[in-house]
């Protein structure tokens, strides 16, 4: 390597002056093969194509939807209007009950004073009335004497001994009178209990 008359150096190889001269290389434009192109082009057609293909519902579908939701809301209104009803019947039920049993000593008050004879005049008139205005809330009593014997409305309180003129079990003495509204027992009847006469005693009975 050999210096020229202007002080360079000739011979000099071209890579290592292009280092020396602080120089970076420049990059060479890389190529992309064909075919690669073509398929970096569909798939960004398929992603903006993606968004398109989701089907909007159409107004035959949107319709029955709406129409099953409102199906749905209707159904539970009208529960929710009969479980109402039905606790308010309740309610109006449950209170009914607590005023007749309220009113349970006031018919027994009655009831005695009929039996001696007490219930006579002004006092017989309001008993009457008092008397048409429970019936309208269904109010009945029972438990008289003669009666067949049922444990779910009658209260055995005693024994009254035997009878041949009952075949079944049946109330003798009648204690105090129950009373219901309609199927509910607002209070039992407390009575005696006749039985059946046994057999033994019945022939005996023709033997004599």
């Amino acid at each position: 390597m050999t210096a020229g008359p202007d002080g360079s150096t000739e011979g000099a190889d071209p890579e290592v002056s292009q280092e020396t001269s602080g120089e970076a290389p420049v990059d060479e434009a890389v190529e992309v093969p064909a075919d690669e192109e073509e398929v970096v082009d569909e798939a960004a057609a398929e992603e903006s194509t993606e968004p398109e293909q989701a089907a909007e519902p159409t107004p035959e579908q949107q319709l029955a939807e709406r129409t099953a939701d409102l199906q749905r809301l209707q159904a539970e209104y009208v529960n929710y209007r009969r479980r109402v009803e039905r606790d308010r019947a309740q309610s109006r039920q449950q209170g009914e009950a607590a005023v007749l049993r309220s009113l349970l000593t006031v018919l027994d008050d009655i009831g005695r004073a009929e039996q001696h004879g007490e219930l006579t005049g002004g006092f017989k008139a309001v008993a009457d009335a008092l008397h048409q205005a429970l019936k309208a809330h269904k109010l009945e009593g029972f438990g008289a004497e003669g009666d067949v014997f049922d444990p779910r409305l009658h209260e055995a309180l005693f024994a009254a001994g035997e009878s041949p003129d009952v075949q079944v079990t049946s109330v003798g003495p009648v204690v105090r009178t129950g009373y219901r509204m309609g199927d509910e027992v607002l209070r039992h009847a407390q009575v005696g209990v006749i039985e059946p006469a046994s057999g033994e005693a019945s022939a005996g009975d023709e033997d004599e």
